[in-house]
């Protein structure tokens, strides 16, 4: 869609409902919320039996509406949905919200007459959203055809909903109500028939009333469209917050490589959602609060948190969910131990996070003069400050309103963002909102776990939004004849082959189809030696018990060969290569999903891959400074620094190589399903790979 089509959806001057009628609620709430939270254009009623609806006059027909109409709202039923659009157009009506049902979420009848609505408004350039959705509230602008009640009062505010769920988004706008976070637009999606998630979250990117969009996805329909207004969004510096469903593990894309066992279709999402600066979270409360709380702090300077509470239990929690999260809470500075020392109680103590006391009950001003000096220290980022708004107003509200104005105002000139949080989830009251309103006291992210949560969400992003639009992936160039007609599983001795014509370092070896020339290969090679068993579309050796180990002289070579002959009927030779000990043995695996393409697993390989399942994921394209990025999100990371007397592994030597492996992957075409090098052996600047395997299309 156009932005100018979206934008001329949600900004209507005149709006007709077709299908009013005193008997349907959606008919009833719709024109209710329209009147009430301050549509200024003309809202007709569309019936066919003209009459009196709603306690007013009705049209029979959009036609007989005398004036322009901007945007139609469709409440018929399914079969006469189509024959509106068709009235519409001949008017000059471009833009639609279908609340109707029964279209493709109802089975086959209904997709058909969905198909010939997308058809007919492509057609005639009519921009629909729905069918099967309840419309939106665009508060900003005081536009509100939506079709259930909306809860009072509705907030004005910086965060942008989009939601993929009719049913849940009442209950979204409510506790966003509950939390005090105000919304700019709120849009029910539908069936997205024609307008997508994506067109309203480009429209939200260019909506000067929007800082934060907050997304209820249960499906990406469109992973390349979506990227691209995700990238769009970071850039502008619009952080994107999104509630993923569906994250059951599901079948493996192929069966044969390791890596298809730890790439679900949550896994690829997880990343590819990390990649493009998506802050993905758990649930409806993490998805407003976390929203909130950005669009009043924006980016967070690093994750250096200095943390000012009246509880020494919430210091504990807090300091627990700080790790959890991976934020720091260094100790203070001299300096601000010193100022703090002349403020905090005697019985307290002065440290990181800081309990003021109980004492704050007598000296109220004792959270604000310790917040000031905190706000102060050097190695702070930023400062979390336990604290919320009052829920009960007191007989003098005076005093209260003072105390508040007076924290605003540190909180305002502070040189680092002040984070408020909340001790656990409770409503904001009518009051406290009255506090918040008058005296600039900021938004409060409900609780501890929610409100650390989303902390960490906001530094990740923060620096997601530094680091993304400084440079595209200097991907390596891979010279490689693409094979042709190539089809099933490529074993290891013609998948390694294709690697070394790659120019990737693979380890010696010999095809061999006998025990003498078994032992005249090892006599080359030299010993200890290693046989493997060859054979067409043979994909896990060792399984078989097809790999023979640590073979020191040529009676144990023979020996080895009849052993795998017996073991495995199907074998059409052996590969014969050297030994090799020592060094961390690492899995690279790319896999092609369904919705994404070509993704890439590093992790801790061997026999270890599925027991261990230590694995970082990316979705190519990805060059070597990002593998170096991703190894370092393995728990095992450590292996590559040469612990206990360890060689450490050269890791600019080890990303160039696993950066190569992608490049190759990408470079074989659309056939290919799965590449995978298990084990690639990494013994310092030494880069190996031991053992290798491709799948193709069937």
């Amino acid at each position: 869609m156009s932005a100018m089509s979206v934008a001329e959806l949600f900004n209507p001057r005149s709006i007709a409902l077709v299908g009013a009628t005193d008997k349907s609620g959606w008919s009833v709430s719709t024109l209710a919320n329209l009147r009430t939270h301050g549509f200024p254009g003309p809202v007709h009623l569309v019936n066919p039996r003209g009459g009196v609806v709603h306690g007013s006059p009705a049209y029979r027909s959009l036609a007989d509406i005398p004036e322009p109409v901007d945007l139609a709202y469709v409440m018929v039923p399914t079969a006469a949905v189509l024959g509106v659009l068709r009235d519409g157009a001949k008017l000059g009506i471009r833009s639609y919200v279908i609340l109707t049902a029964g279209f493709g979420e109802s089975g086959e009848e209904g997709a058909r007459l969905e198909a010939e609505v997308a058809a007919f408004a492509a057609e005639n350039s009519l921009t629909v959203l729905g069918p099967n959705g309840n419309g939106y509230i665009n508060a900003a602008a005081g536009i509100t055809p939506y079709g259930l009640p909306i809860p009072q009062p509705l907030l004005r505010g910086a965060v942008g909903v989009v939601l993929q769920s009719g049913a849940l988004a009442s209950s979204v706008l409510a506790f966003a109500q509950a939390r005090n976070v105000g919304v700019s637009l709120l849009t029910s999606m539908g069936n997205e028939t024609v307008v997508s998630v994506t067109d309203v979250i480009d429209y939200l990117v260019d909506d000067p009333a929007t800082k934060v969009v907050a997304l209820f996805l249960e499906t990406i329909r469109n992973p390349r469209e979506f990227s691209r207004v995700a990238r769009r969004a970071l850039e502008a510096g619009k952080p994107v917050v999104a509630l993923k469903i569906g994250r059951s593990r599901l079948a493996s894309h192929t069966a044969q490589a390791h890596t298809g066992a730890l790439v679900g279709d949550d896994d690829v999402i997880d990343a590819a959602l990390r990649q493009l600066g998506v802050i993905r979270v758990r649930s409806l409360e993490d998805l407003i609060i976390t929203a909130g709380l950005l669009a009043s702090t924006g980016p967070l300077p690093g994750p250096r948190i200095g943390v000012v509470t009246p509880s020494g239990g919430a210091s504990e929690i807090i300091a627990d969910r700080a790790e959890d999260e991976g934020l720091e809470l260094p100790p203070f500075a001299p300096e601000t131990v010193a100022r703090l020392s002349e403020i905090v109680p005697s019985f307290g103590t002065v440290q990181n996070p800081l309990d003021v006391t109980g004492y704050v009950l007598i000296d109220r001003t004792l959270m604000g003069r310790a917040l000031e000096v905190v706000t102060a220290d050097p190695g702070i980022d930023a400062v979390m400050l336990l604290s919320e708004p009052p829920r009960v107003a007191p007989p003098d509200p005076a005093p209260a309103l003072a105390l508040y104005s007076a924290s605003a105002r540190r909180i305002a000139e502070s040189p680092v963002p002040v984070v408020v949080v909340s001790n656990v989830l409770t409503d904001v009251t009518e009051f406290g909102r009255r506090v918040q309103q008058e005296t600039g006291f900021p938004y409060v992210a409900g609780g501890i776990e929610h409100g650390m949560h989303a902390i960490g969400a906001a530094v990740r992003w923060s620096r997601a939004r530094e680091r993304v639009p400084a440079r595209s992936p200097d991907v390596p160039a891979v010279d490689v004849a693409v094979p042709s007609g190539a089809r099933g599983v490529w074993a290891e001795h013609r998948a390694a082959a294709l690697l070394a014509s790659a120019g990737l370092p693979v380890v010696p070896s010999e095809l061999v189809h006998d025990e003498d020339a078994a032992v005249a290969a090892a006599g080359r090679f030299g010993y200890p030696v290693v046989l493997k068993v060859a054979a067409e579309g043979l994909g896990h050796k060792s399984d078989l018990g097809g790999v023979r180990l640590g073979l020191g002289g040529a009676e144990e070579v023979r020996r080895a060969y009849r052993s795998l002959a017996g073991t495995v009927p199907s074998m059409a030779g052996a590969l014969v290569q050297p030994q090799r000990t020592g060094g961390v043995e690492l899995l690279v695996g790319v896999v092609r999903d369904p919705a994404w393409g070509l993704t890439l697993a590093v992790g801790l390989g061997g026999v270890w891959v599925e027991a261990l399942r230590d694995t970082a994921l990316r979705v190519l394209p990805v060059d070597a400074a990002d593998v170096r990025t991703a190894l370092s999100e393995l728990r095992g990371a450590a292996l590559l620094d040469g612990v206990r007397g360890g060689e450490p592994a050269d890791l600019d030597a080890v990303a160039g190589t696993v950066a190569r492996i992608a490049a190759l992957a990408a470079a074989l075409g659309d056939d290919l399903l799965a590449l995978e090098v298990n084990p690639l052996l990494v013994t310092g600047s030494r880069v190996e790979a031991l053992d290798a395997l491709v799948t193709w299309k069937e």
